[in-house]
């Protein structure tokens, strides 16, 4: 019997996206201009067919349909091309896994991720995002991306591992992270495994990383069950390991297991914050008024200079809506797959069990219909008066419903840690005739960003009795890139 998602009286469209080649499908376009095929989708219908490779699959454009989607994670798994690659890489862990073992693996998870828990750990967020920018100087050149990357690498380092990992292996997982999400994209895009047997360079990089990193894992793992008598660690590890005996519910967790969840929350929570933190910085250096707005609330806030606590994080209002508003202008996980476990109907269309269904929050975060003017960088969109008439499934950086990112809290705090902490003693430039270039790969952001550090003020600004931090030089704000309308998106290579 088949089961149709409900859905409201109203007329949706659907249709197929020109330009399929044989055997390739759509995924040269895909390839080669990725946003710019995104974006096109939408004048086709609100539930647009596509090829991967050859086979067939279905692009929801319409946040409705999105909302339909996720909220429904029973009859749309996880699944498809993406989430084929990464059980590949990651093994069956809490984002990755099927629908009827997520309970059980969320519950397992769920203590390492409460908001209480979460407020404990901006101390070591604070003291990380302190330590990577210790050695920066006056006017020198930080390669941003790289130095966000390790941030995060750093911070979900000792979260999940307290000292278990030495900066050099810290730094080794940091390279093995940009090598295959590099790799990824062109695998979910042309789902065909014949091309990635083909032993080219790339390919062994791929190969070779992603052994690497399941490597210093199955070490850091081993090291911690030899300790003879066990150090009390406060970490996800530990959390892990005593699960491991039982879970509460009398299944222990496999040693299988516990090697997914750990891979599972070191990509999920290094690179997609380092590519959130990037981006924020290069847009801030575009929208000088942003930026002093910022630089207001923060020399207020932080007036001792010390990176922010529990109860700054609550007073850090326009910080906190800077980092949303690049979740929706530059959503690092940008394109995502699902599959229908029987046959359903989405938007009138009939869809057979085993359909790849894919949603992009960079295509709904774009859409102007949920957000005006939407290639604008407008912190103020978040808002309470302004975010609550923002349409359900129009947002989603961390997804929506029972699948939502069980990191979403933490990221948060991370990321509105770090833009607050930076902000209140440097202010990053773009170097003479930067232009910009998002480079979706598994996730989307800039890989390859430099910028010039000024040092600012060291005390508060607007105060009567004490001297305004240094001034801020004029500029002029560059044109908005609208990757609408251009080109220079294109694929890092893979």
């Amino acid at each position: 019997m088949s089961r149709a998602v409900p859905e409201q009286n109203r007329t949706w469209r659907t249709g197929t996206a020109p330009g399929i080649f044989p055997l390739l499908g759509h995924g040269i376009a895909f390839y080669r201009q990725p946003l710019e095929f995104l974006n096109s989708l939408p004048a086709h219908g609100d539930l647009v067919e596509i090829r991967l490779g050859p086979q067939r699959a279905w692009m929801v454009c319409h946040p409705e349909l999105v909302h339909q989607v996720l909220m429904d994670p029973r009859t749309f798994d996880k699944g498809g091309p993406l989430y084929d690659r990464l059980r590949m890489l990651l093994g069956d862990g809490v984002g990755t896994c099927r629908h009827q073992a997520h309970r059980r693996q969320r519950r397992l998870l769920q203590p390492g991720f409460r908001a209480a828990r979460v407020t404990d750990q901006t101390e070591l967020m604070g003291q990380e995002v302190e330590a990577v920018c210790r050695e920066w100087r006056a006017g020198q050149e930080v390669d941003i991306s790289a130095t966000m990357l390790t941030l995060s690498a750093r911070v979900i380092s000792r979260v999940l591992f307290s000292d278990s990992l030495d900066a050099a292996k810290v730094a080794e997982v940091h390279g093995c992270l940009v090598t295959i999400v590099r790799g990824l994209f062109l695998r979910t895009v042309i789902p065909v495994d014949a091309p990635f047997r083909i032993p080219t360079p790339a390919n062994r990089r791929f190969q070779h990383a992603s052994a690497r990193l399941r490597a210093i894992v199955d070490e850091a793992i081993a090291e911690r069950r030899r300790e003879t008598p066990p150090r009390a660690r406060d970490d996800l590890l530990g959390v892990l390991l005593t699960a491991a005996r039982s879970n509460g519910d009398g299944a222990a967790i496999t040693e299988q297991e516990l090697r997914s969840q750990v891979l599972t929350l070191i990509f999920a929570g290094a690179e997609t914050t380092a590519l959130c933190l990037a981006s924020a910085f290069e847009l801030l250096a575009r929208h000088p008024q942003e930026e002093r707005r910022l630089h207001s609330e923060v020399d207020v806030v932080l007036a001792g200079g010390r990176p922010p606590g529990a109860d700054e994080l609550s007073r850090l209002v326009h910080t906190r809506c800077v980092v949303t508003e690049t979740l929706r202008h530059r959503p690092p996980g940008w394109l995502f797959t699902r599959m229908t476990t029987e046959e359903t109907v989405l938007a009138g269309q009939r869809l057979p069990r085993g359909a790849t269904v894919l949603y992009s929050p960079y295509l709904l975060h774009h859409d102007p219909a949920s957000f005006p003017d939407p290639e604008r960088f407008l912190p103020d969109r978040w808002l309470p008066e302004q975010a609550a008439t923002i349409p359900p499934g129009a947002m989603i950086p961390f997804a929506a419903g029972a699948r939502k990112c069980i990191g979403d809290t933490f990221a948060m705090a991370e990321a509105t840690v770090a833009v607050a902490f930076i902000a209140r003693h440097w202010r990053l430039r773009h170097l003479p005739g930067h232009v910009e270039r998002l480079r979706p790969a598994a996730s989307l952001g800039q890989r390859d960003l430099v910028m010039v550090c000024e040092p600012r003020g060291q005390r508060p600004v607007a105060t009567p009795t004490e001297a305004p931090s240094l001034a801020l030089h004029a500029t002029k704000t560059p044109g908005v890139h609208d990757p609408r309308t251009a080109g220079g998106d294109h694929v890092h290579d893979a």
